[in-house]
């Protein structure tokens, strides 16, 4: 069965729905028979690195607020990622264009390591504070899975990728995804948001369920490994 996901490097939500969602595949059964694809959706395609912006800065222009307010209202996430065993450091975060980014998580799907891709790259942004719009972070990014700096090179100037990363974006507004993180499984259920493990287990349960009955003979055999959501407007913090 598959399960679609689209999101963003840059959503703090999509980095804990991806942990909520990866514990939920992992105390089913029949998690050998979900095949996963990683989808691109920029929420700000807009945004690019600027010297001393910072998440708050963002947030206080976009929102109209103070910084202490901006920095008061991402609390809320941060304790959300503490209790699902995250760190997100919002006061070394650096707003930037994630195009590059999908792009790697592209080739990386070509390779088997679409999710561990995208577990670093958030993991670059999100905890160590590092500027994912700059090719040297995402060399190092990824040299850390073992890929030779002329395969990264090669992915970010290639216009297959680039393409794919396009087409992604495309299907997001046909289908009419305004947020995400936004799971689509088996192309009948769709899921908005950060959602608790045990909300995912459910629809995971439910959609296998349904799909396994219409599809008795097929097996596809694959080891990969609540409102909370960003959307144009920005993360509802």
């Amino acid at each position: 069965m598959l399960i679609e996901i689209w999101s963003d490097i840059m959503c703090p939500f999509c980095y804990i729905g991806k942990h909520h969602f990866e514990k939920a595949l992992a105390s089913v059964d029949f998690a050998n028979q979900i095949k996963v694809a990683y989808k691109s959706y920029q929420l700000n395609p807009e945004t690019h690195f600027t010297p001393g912006e910072t998440v708050y800065s963002m947030l206080s222009k976009s929102k109209g607020m103070p910084i202490e307010q901006a920095k008061e209202m991402t609390s809320r996430v941060v304790k959300m990622a503490k209790e699902t065993g995250l760190t997100i450091d919002f006061d070394s975060n650096i707003p930037a264009n994630t195009f590059k980014s999908h792009i790697l998580i592209h080739f990386a799907e070509n390779k088997g390591k679409a999710s561990d891709m995208k577990e670093r790259l958030f993991e670059a942004h999100f905890v160590s504070g590092l500027n994912i719009e700059n090719d040297d972070v995402l060399l190092q990014v990824g040299e850390s899975l073992g890929f030779s700096a002329e395969e990264i090179k090669d992915a970010l100037s290639s216009e297959q990728y680039a393409y794919a990363v396009k087409q992604d974006i495309k299907e997001a507004h046909h289908i009419g995804i305004r947020g995400v993180p936004f799971y689509l499984f088996d192309r009948k259920y769709a899921v908005s948001g950060a959602q608790p493990v045990a909300s995912f287990v459910e629809v995971l349960e439910k959609s296998f369920s349904e799909w396994k009955a219409n599809n008795p003979g097929i097996q596809m055999l694959n080891d990969q490994d609540g409102d909370a959501s960003c959307g144009p407007d920005g993360c509802t913090f």
